[in-house]
């Protein structure tokens, strides 16, 4: 996850980070309950906890990818990475990779508390929160991944969480029920290893040279390739790869945070008035 100053994300400004913190003390006793009700995330937190519709949709999208899970392993030219591009791959073992948070763990308890304890971004309560290793499955990810298990075929999680927090990660993942090997290192962290910066492609380039890689499942674009891009840009890469969405790149939804936010500004420090004349400009209403 990822955290944001006031913002329509509190959650969006670590975009960078993978990881987002709130501060644990107790709200003031004299704070009303609606200015926590009024938390610029309160409502996609409420949707991702309470809504039919955020589970409808994670089982969507879980679902597809086990169809093209099944359609990759009959075709061995099948391949979901750019990385892979113009390479030989197809007598490689198939892998898939994936994000972690809220791509495979649902961090909205921790958003809940930030929202309940009116706090803002604070690192040591985001580690605090991984050492728990308590958030769930996200809807879909156990089924699919036991699937993807049952056909070894190995399972790869490429997160900006940071290396400090690989071992509260893989805890948190066989606690939620999710496949992790014990021999193999297939939780791959920011920082692990040099280069390994808070985009990708250097990760999935090092999956790719052992593996073939035949779906990529996250929340974010810059899960599937390097999108830290302005906006027209972004949107010019996904219109390039329109064809492997929904087959061999599985997107999940999440209102809380993204790059998105980030591409709405452009380079350099802002003010928070600045941001957020920069948002509401962003928006189109289509009047004449």
């Amino acid at each position: 996850m990822r955290v944001h100053r006031p913002a329509i994300g509190i959650l969006a400004a670590t975009c960078l980070t993978a990881a987002c913190a709130a501060s644990r003390a107790d709200p003031p006793a004299t704070e009303p309950p609606r200015a926590r009700a009024e938390h610029p995330t309160l409502y996609a937190a409420l949707w991702v906890q309470t809504s039919a519709e955020y589970r409808a949709t994670a089982w969507q999208a879980y679902a597809a990818a086990g169809e093209s899970l099944l359609r990759a392993l009959t075709d061995p030219s099948w391949t979901a990475a750019v990385e892979q591009e113009g390479s030989d791959f197809a007598d490689l073992p198939p892998a898939v990779v994936l994000d972690v948070d809220e791509t495979v763990l649902d961090n909205s308890p921790f958003q809940a508390r930030m929202i309940l304890d009116g706090g803002t971004f604070d690192p040591q309560a985001w580690t605090v929160w991984v050492d728990e290793a308590a958030a769930p499955p996200v809807p879909g990810a156990r089924e699919f991944l036991r699937l993807a298990d049952s056909l070894g075929v190995a399972a790869f999680y490429v997160t900006n969480r940071d290396e400090e927090h690989e071992a509260a990660t893989r805890r948190n993942l066989e606690v939620a029920g999710l496949p992790v090997d014990p021999e193999v290192d297939t939780v791959l962290t920011r920082g692990e290893r040099e280069g390994w910066t808070s985009d990708k492609s250097s990760r999935r380039e090092t999956i790719a040279e052992r593996y073939r890689i035949v779906l990529v499942i996250g929340d974010d674009f810059n899960d599937f390739v390097a999108a830290s891009l302005p906006r027209a840009d972004r949107e010019r890469l996904v219109e390039r790869y329109r064809d492997l969405w929904g087959e061999r790149w599985i997107v999940l939804p999440n209102p809380n945070y993204g790059s998105w936010e980030g591409a709405l500004y452009p380079p350099g420090d802002r003010s928070d008035d600045e941001e957020a004349r920069l948002r509401l400009e962003a928006l189109e209403d289509l009047r004449p």
